[in-house]
């Protein structure tokens, strides 16, 4: 596959998962935070599943998981258990653009563990775009220096990121295999554990309407930018679809500011640019 494709792939993914902290700051006026992070994820796997009975009728050659990737399988199900909790948590605790700059950290965690557990090749102009991500994430973080500080709502989110830094190095070793079955492995376990975790924490919410409109942003939120992940991650490898994925929080940052009115400064266009800095490195590896 071209290398462009994949690189779209992962943008695709990240701007489709961006949607989801600003519309779950919405909903988490309503949902409890637990179960929030349940239906986001039983939306993902409900979703991919029906997808995955037109896969079957058009006879894909996408190979299944097998036992040999069950200790992955099992780390991808518990972290994803976990991150979403943490990040719901959070979003309860902080504002929605906080969280979407906070989110950036997963790049680093992402690398960091791709290196030193999964011994992931991290080039030079790899560590260049890393490093250029992180100065954007800086730059975002001091235009709301106001909110932007180590409480436990930002303690929380970052919690989800170094869960789906782990995360995704565990998806990286089964990006081979089918990414429907991948998803819905990963939206059925994580969505049941989430939900159980939820009842024992005495959470409950039978709103119909609401709970539908989270499976849906689960579905495309979650599932469908897993997908798309997944696929990008066969190419390009664990750390760097996690600098391209690196644009969700800015497109979360401007959808806040949309939803919930807040102005961004110029200092924006500049983190804009570095970002831009730091993407070229990566795709020019």
């Amino acid at each position: 596959m071209h290398t462009v494709t994949p690189i779209f792939f992962a943008i695709g993914a990240a701007a489709l998962y961006a949607i989801s902290a600003p519309v779950s700051k919405l909903l988490l006026q309503e949902i409890p935070a637990t179960m929030m992070a349940a239906f986001l994820y039983l939306g993902a796997g409900l979703g991919v599943a029906v997808l995955r009975i037109f896969q079957k009728h058009s006879k894909s050659q996408e190979r299944s998981l097998t036992k040999k990737e069950l200790p992955y399988t099992i780390g991808m199900v518990l972290l994803d258990i976990a991150a979403p909790i943490f990040l719901m948590a959070g979003l309860t605790m902080t504002s929605a653009a906080n969280a979407s700059l906070l989110n950036n950290f997963e790049i680093v965690a992402t690398s960091l563990i791709a290196l030193f557990l999964f011994r992931e090749a991290v080039s030079r102009r790899l560590w260049k775009a890393i490093f250029l991500v992180t100065l954007s994430c800086i730059l975002l973080s001091l235009e709301d220096m106001h909110s932007f500080d180590f409480s436990t709502g930002s303690v929380f989110v970052l919690c989800a990121c170094i869960c789906w830094g782990f995360e995704n190095n565990c998806t990286r070793m089964l990006s081979s295999k089918n990414p429907l079955e991948i998803v819905i492995i990963k939206g059925f376990g994580s969505g049941l554990g989430a939900l159980f975790i939820a009842f024992l924490l005495g959470e409950r919410f039978f709103h119909i309407p609401l709970i539908l409109i989270a499976l849906l942003l689960g579905f495309v939120s979650y599932g469908l930018s897993i997908m798309l992940y997944i696929y990008a991650q066969r190419h390009l490898g664990a750390a760097r679809t996690s600098t391209y994925y690196a644009v969700a929080p800015f497109i979360g940052v401007l959808l806040s500011s949309l939803i919930f009115r807040e102005t961004p400064s110029l200092l924006f266009g500049i983190a804009c640019a570095v970002m831009a800095a730091g993407t070229y490195f990566a795709s020019t590896e």
